[in-house]
């Protein structure tokens, strides 16, 4: 069967840009990339160790989106790393501010309200937050990042619960390559 047919039997996957999950992904990679050019030294190994998570994050929403046409196993895989990735992420910007006597903002102060405000904006961006990314001190920026990967995070447990959901409704590939063969069989 032709993959761009309406009767395919591969489910219509791939558009990883659409998803939510992996939009804040994208704000939180460039906001980390950018937080560690400014307040960490090139030389410090977690650089290198935030970086990679938070490319991580991104990177295996994409690429688990993009496996979601031929196998529903990797598509959770990946997004459950992807999650993984980014809870480290979260880790490291704790263990900034704690080890550097900086307040961690409780979810529902003045200033993390203010961050989750921002993210309402329709055409959010990391543009949305690089004033503050920017021009702010270190343990403002750590903190929006932390809120900014608490929402990352939040929205990929909805998006694996999904999955998961879709997999008990639909099944999987074989079964959908079962159905297809049966369906085709008997209008024969």
């Amino acid at each position: 069967m032709n993959p761009n047919n309406d009767n395919s039997f591969l489910p219509k996957t791939g558009n990883y840009q659409a998803l939510l999950s992996y939009q804040k992904s994208e704000i939180v990679y460039d906001l980390t990339f950018r937080f560690c050019e400014r307040f960490l030294s090139k030389f410090d190994r977690t650089v290198d160790q935030m970086v990679q998570a938070a490319r991580s994050g991104k990177q295996n929403i994409a690429e688990g989106s993009k496996a979601a046409k031929t196998s529903t196993e990797m598509e959770l895989k990946l997004t459950n790393v992807a999650r993984a990735s980014l809870e480290e992420l979260l880790l490291d910007y704790q263990d900034f501010l704690r080890t550097r006597n900086h307040k961690i903002w409780d979810k529902n102060s003045r200033e993390a309200l203010y961050v989750r405000g921002l993210s309402n904006k329709s055409d959010e961006s990391y543009e949305t937050y690089r004033e503050f990314a920017d021009t702010r001190d270190a343990d403002v920026v750590a903190n929006m990042a932390l809120c900014l990967t608490h929402q990352a995070n939040y929205l990929l447990d909805k998006q694996i619960a999904r999955l998961e959901q879709d997999f008990l409704e639909k099944g999987g590939l074989k079964e959908l390559m079962y159905q297809a063969r049966v369906s085709y069989r008997k209008n024969q």
